[in-house]
Parts: C-alpha cells; structure tokens; sequence
C-alpha cells in the first residue's frame, strides 16, 4: 500500500519549526563518524523504535511508547550488504468515527543502490559564513536490513548547515515506499471536538494573564455587541491546576445560541470589582467568533474557580472582569 505524497513528505523529513534566518556561520566540521553497531536480528518499529517521529505528543496516553535502547548510528560497515531499508514514523490521520489520531508506520523498501551511495557521501563542510535557514529538521529514523536479518542505524551525510544532504533526501523520496505496518497510538483531536470546530486543546488564559501580573481590570465596560460567537470548554487536570500555562482538554461546545448569547455578553460587560483569589479552574469556556475567521476578541471565562474573565482584544491588550453563577450557567452545554 503506498501512502499519500503529503504524509510520506512528513514521515522522511520533519520540520519542526519553520522561517528563513539571516546569514549565519556554519559550525566546524565534526569528527567523522565510526561505523554503525550492527544488531543480530530486525523484528518491528513497534519494537525496535516505538517512540520514532513522535514531534507532538499525544495527551492522556493510557500507555506512553517505553524508551528502548538503540544501537550507535555511524557509517555503514564494508561487509554489511543492505537488501531493504525500513523507515519508522508517525502520522496524522482522520480517526475512522472523525477526528484525528496520531499513527505510527513501518514501511519498507527494496532497492536500495541510490540511497546508499548518497549515505556514503561525505558532510559537506562550510568555507566561511554560510546563509542557513532556522527551521528544524528532524532526521527521519532509518534502519538498513541485510540478506541475514541483521540491521544497523545508519549515519545522514549533512550539508554546511548540519542538514541532512540533499542527496539523502532525494534518493529516499524516489524509493517505493511500502507500509508493511501502522498502529493507532493515540487521539490528536476527538470526534466531538471536530464536530464542534473546537480545538483538542486550549490554555487557560486567564490563570495565564493573572498569574504574570497583568491585566488590570478596564475603565469601562466592554461593549456587548459582538458578531455569532462558537463555544469551546475544557477541563484542566489536576496535574495541569496551577501551573505556569495550564491546558485543558475538550469537554463539549458548538455555535453558542443567541439567546445565551445576549446574557453571556451582558455577563462580559459588567464593571464588577475582581475579586482576589487565587484558585485554580478546573474548567473554563473559550468564546470566538464563530466563522473562524472575523476579527474579534477572544473570551475566556473560568467556570469555577474564581470565576473571572478575561476579554483578549485583537489589537493587543486584555482586560479582565469578574464573572458569577449566572455567567457560568449561561456557558454549560449547548
């Protein structure tokens, strides 16, 4: 079965964290490599790599992929003859009852003549300053496999910015992938988080912004019109309570009805004194404007806790106020 160009672009080459930087001096040449530990039998990614491409990390995992050991990466050794390379990863898919879960593949490929002579290149050394780019890639886990089942993990020639070279990554885009395995290893976003067009997972911002010492209560009231808002509420775990940006898992929400809608914003606008407390939420609803889309402010409400809010202005700026029962009830399920 052949994967999707997108997914397998992901799988070979992670990049964690996009943008173009300025002119920097490339690092010094590093010690060539050694060979690579050779390893007496292949058996799985579940089993030899259980934690390969995991860049997000999926949250309430009944059981969390255990570390393993792996063998040294280095050059590959004259006498080891590759027949096939396996390559571990993850991937973002729709879950099969919607959402989106996070899964993890094995796949295979046989021939192997292009991608091991760009594995036996050199790294490519900087002379003088050398224009890099900032983003983050993150190697993909291989492993090569000979006729007798040994395996070994082998050694990315870099480029003059300690990237793997663009020879590696064209001969392994040009293999013919096969997935010989995936496993489901945990929920991104649920079936009832994506009907709602809320996200999994959202911080408390007003623990956030009261917590850091700002904001300050406004000078008038914020005005109550606002265009058809979307509701999202999360509950925070105990072991998020309290801490420096506590986030809260999706509980339920939707369009929020217009009636509710008039008394929330009525709620939002009052110029009642916050009261000084320091309780942690174990729930707090988020309102935005419901296409997605309209620039509005963002409003978050804790409801409980200390029960107050927060009115996060588009232009910069928040002002925090002071909710109540009322306001809280206004916020239950829709």
């Amino acid at each position: 079965m052949r994967s999707s160009r997108t997914a397998l672009a992901v799988a070979l080459l992670g990049v964690a964290l996009g943008g173009c930087g300025g002119t920097t001096t490339a690092p010094g040449g590093d010690q060539e490599p050694g060979p690579a530990e050779i390893v007496d039998e292949w058996t799985s990614c579940a089993k030899a790599a259980p934690q390969a491409g995991e860049v997000i990390t999926v949250p309430n995992t009944a059981t969390p992929a255990p570390a393993v050991p792996e063998p040294k990466i280095g050059r590959i050794d004259p006498s080891f003859t590759p027949v096939a390379v396996v390559l571990c990863g993850r991937e973002i898919r729709p879950g099969a009852n919607g959402g989106q879960e996070q899964t993890a593949t094995e796949r295979r490929a046989e021939e192997t003549t292009a991608l091991l002579a760009a594995l036996r290149l050199p790294d490519q050394q900087a002379d003088g300053e050398n224009a890099c780019t900032l983003d983050l890639v993150i190697p993909p886990w291989l492993a090569l496999v000979d006729g007798q089942g040994r395996w070994l993990r082998p050694y990315l020639p870099t480029d003059s910015c300690r990237k793997p070279r663009t020879e590696v990554t064209a001969a392994l885009a040009g293999l013919q992938w096969k997935t010989v395995a995936t496993r489901t290893v945990g929920q991104i976003e649920s079936p009832a988080a994506e009907a709602a067009g809320c996200a999994q997972r959202w911080s408390d911002m007003v623990w956030v912004e009261t917590r850091s010492g700002g904001p300050k209560p406004p000078a008038s009231a914020v005005s109550p019109a606002a265009g058809p808002l979307r509701l999202c509420v999360y509950e925070v775990p105990a072991s998020e309570q309290g801490g420096d940006k506590p986030a809260g898992d999706f509980v339920y929400g939707g369009p929020l009805p217009a009636e509710r809608q008039a008394g929330v914003l009525r709620g939002l606008s009052n110029r009642r004194a916050v009261a000084d407390c320091a309780t942690p939420a174990t729930r707090f609803a988020v309102l935005r404007p419901l296409d997605g889309t309209t620039a509005g402010p963002d409003r978050y409400v804790e409801l409980d806790g200390c029960r107050r809010f927060l009115v996060a202005l588009p232009t910069g700026g928040a002002q925090l106020g002071q909710g109540d029962d009322a306001l809280a009830k206004l916020l239950g399920p829709v």
